[in-house]
């Protein structure tokens, strides 16, 4: 079970930052990942739906919307994880400067950053397309949609790659798990 740090000191957290194309099975980890953490550590899941509905509702998807999307997320990350939470983040987050930005922001705060890459194949993605998105933007009825008419810029070094079409959740959970204990993040 989790316990608090000792009085006077705030144990730092960490940001888990899965990125990677829509339907790949980043919020799936995330909710597959959290309980595991929560017996030791408080945890919270920043996903990039609920964060663009909440607090990014009215921004579009132009490259400088995705950006500020991004650092929105990346900023509250930041701000749990000062106070020792370990966050979750299940964005797309399409952009390497940007994702590099929010990683280097959370280095010089002094908080561990893992980058998880989520990547199914694009055939995967098609054949699961559980919101029937990728039907629709491949008939050209969703404009900027993110790996067919948007760019993806896949990350070049990530912490770790996760194949959601070769490897079950539990098996992808646990890898995840043991890179958070590796680097003395758990």
């Amino acid at each position: 079970m989790w316990s608090a740090p000792p009085a006077g000191k705030v144990a730092v957290g960490a940001i888990l930052w899965l990125t990677g194309m829509s339907g790949g099975g980043k919020s799936t980890l995330a909710n597959a990942v959290a309980p595991l953490i929560a017996p030791t550590r408080r945890v919270e899941i920043l996903d990039g739906d609920e964060v663009r509905l909440h607090l990014s509702k009215g921004l579009g998807f132009s490259r400088e919307d995705r950006d500020t999307n991004v650092r929105r997320i990346g900023f509250v990350a930041r701000l749990l994880a000062k106070h020792g939470v370990v966050v979750i983040t299940a964005a797309i987050s399409p952009y390497a400067d940007t994702r590099n930005e929010i990683r280097q922001l959370a280095a010089t705060e002094g908080i561990p950053f893992v980058e998880i890459f989520v990547n199914p194949t694009l055939d995967a993605l098609v054949k699961r397309d559980p919101k029937g998105l990728y039907k629709r933007a491949l008939a050209g009825e969703i404009p900027h949609f993110t790996g067919v008419s948007d760019p993806y810029e896949p990350p070049t070094h990530p912490d770790l790659e996760i194949r959601t079409d070769s490897e079950s959740v539990d098996a992808s959970a646990a890898r995840i798990m043991a890179l958070l204990e590796k680097r003395a993040i758990l």
